[in-house]
C-alpha cells in the first residue's frame, strides 16, 4: 500500500501558524485525493480539506478562510497550511489519500493550540 508520513505537528499559542507536511510512498499525482482529517479530543475523526490531481480543493467550514492545501509535486507531498489557529483546532491530524477503491492513512500527528 501507499504509506504516507506525516511531520510538522506540535504545539502553538492561539493565533499563530503551524505547517503540516505529508509525504507519499509514491507518487502524488497517481493518486486521486490527498487531504488532511482530524480528530479532536473525544470527537469523531472529520475531514478539514483535501485537493484531487487537477489541483480543485475543498475545505470543512470550521477551517475555510484560515487553513490551506497545497501539493508539491515534485517531493510528492501535501501541505496544510493552518494560520489563525484557536484552541478547537486541537486534535490528532491525519493525512489521508484515495486512489479509487483504495484509501491510505498516516499514523497521525498530534497538533495542540494553547488558549
Amino acid at each position: 500500500q501507499v504509506q504516507l508520513v506525516e511531520s510538522g505537528g506540535g504545539t502553538v499559542p492561539a493565533g499563530g501558524s503551524l505547517t503540516l507536511s505529508c509525504v507519499t510512498s509514491k507518487k502524488i499525482l497517481t493518486i486521486n485525493q490527498m487531504g488532511w482529517y482530524r480528530q479532536p479530543p473525544g470527537k469523531e475523526r472529520e475531514l478539514v480539506a483535501f485537493i484531487i490531481t487537477s489541483g480543485y480543493t475543498k475545505y470543512s467550514d470550521a477551517v475555510k478562510g484560515r487553513f490551506a492545501i497545497s501539493r508539491v509535486n515534485a517531493n510528492n507531498t501535501v501541505l496544510l497550511e493552518m494560520n489563525n489557529l484557536i484552541p478547537d483546532d486541537t486534535g490528532v491530524y491525519y493525512c489521508n489519500g484515495k486512489k479509487w477503491t483504495e484509501e491510505y492513512w498516516g499514523q497521525g500527528i498530534q497538533v495542540t493550540v494553547a488558549s
